[in-house]
């Protein structure tokens, strides 16, 4: 846990900040005394959609007989 003063929070906040995204809890003190505590926020989880099984629905199971190398290779030859 970081201690920072008052003036510190007003003037340099960034630094406050910083050390609150990197997930550190903050003390803020007024003449030596603590007079609050910052916690970062919880990441939220979000879950992450099924982008394989989306690609299988669009495109099927069955893979290419050319590479997309080959394709991109080949393309590129015509100019």
């Amino acid at each position: 846990m970081k201690t920072v003063s008052v003036r510190d929070l007003r003037y340099d906040f960034k630094r406050v900040e910083r050390l609150l995204r990197e997930g550190e809890e903050v003390r803020i003190t007024k003449r030596r005394l603590v007079i609050a505590r910052l916690v970062p926020e919880p990441a939220p989880s979000v879950p992450l959609p099924d982008f394989l099984g989306r690609l299988r629905t669009t495109f099927g199971a069955d893979s290419l007989k050319v590479s997309g190398a080959e394709i991109v290779r080949s393309d590129r030859d015509r100019y």
